[in-house]
């Protein structure tokens, strides 16, 4: 068994985001000790902005010949592409950055769509299991002066539920910077609370997928 881990946070300590992917890959390596665990930090490690060169190569026509940039960022995409396909469950770990999707991780979203494999109505990775962990630094829940702020959710869940065929369920911890931010000191109870229930969560999602996959072997 192969297992899939995505971080995405700029931070390495203190990690929220990286913590919720912890507690599933924890709970993965339990049921399946010894397992592989393949691991995309675009966090610490970003990817090259090559994505114009991998499109071009997608769309360049048979008969003409690729330049070297070109072939170079082909062969990342399907690095990339070959890291999703040859997993049998995953975790993506993504904090909320201005209010939306991280630059690092729609570029490498992005690179993705360009590989032949991804690039075609056939969902990638169809009914494998894959868990969402989330880090919010406010609040975006209904009734919020935030609410409708959040431009990051549905479109990974578009993305990896929809387009990749992902079954995917979701942890996510919000008002993670109370605890740094002084006008936010108010809502430091609510965030502990909020962070101890992604993590029962994330916990209890790690669990499901690896037990499912443990039967289905």
């Amino acid at each position: 068994m192969k297992f899939f881990r995505l971080d995405a946070s700029l931070r390495i300590e203190g990690s929220v985001s990286r913590a919720l992917a912890d507690a599933v890959e924890q709970e993965w390596l339990r049921e399946h000790p010894g397992s592989e665990v393949m691991r995309r930090d675009l966090g610490s490690n970003p990817l090259p902005q090559v994505w114009p060169a991998a499109v071009a190569a997608l769309m360049s026509p048979p008969d003409q010949p690729r330049t070297d940039e070109q072939r170079a960022a082909a062969a990342l995409a399907a690095e990339l592409v070959d890291e999703l396909v040859t997993s049998d469950a995953f975790v993506f770990a993504v904090p909320i950055y201005n209010w939306g999707v991280p630059q690092h991780v729609k570029h490498w979203i992005d690179m993705i769509s360009t590989e032949p494999r991804a690039a075609t109505p056939e969902q990638l990775l169809a009914g494998r299991p894959a868990v969402l962990v989330e880090a919010r630094g406010g609040g975006y829940a209904p009734g919020t002066p935030r609410e409708g702020w959040d431009h990051m959710t549905q479109y990974l869940k578009r993305v990896f539920g929809d387009v990749w065929g992902l079954d995917l369920v979701t942890a996510e911890a919000e008002l993670t910077l109370a605890e740094t931010t002084p006008a936010m000191a108010e809502l430091r109870e609510l965030a502990k609370q909020q962070f101890a229930d992604a993590h029962s969560r994330a916990t209890t999602h790690g669990i499901d997928i690896a037990r499912r996959l443990r039967v289905a072997a």
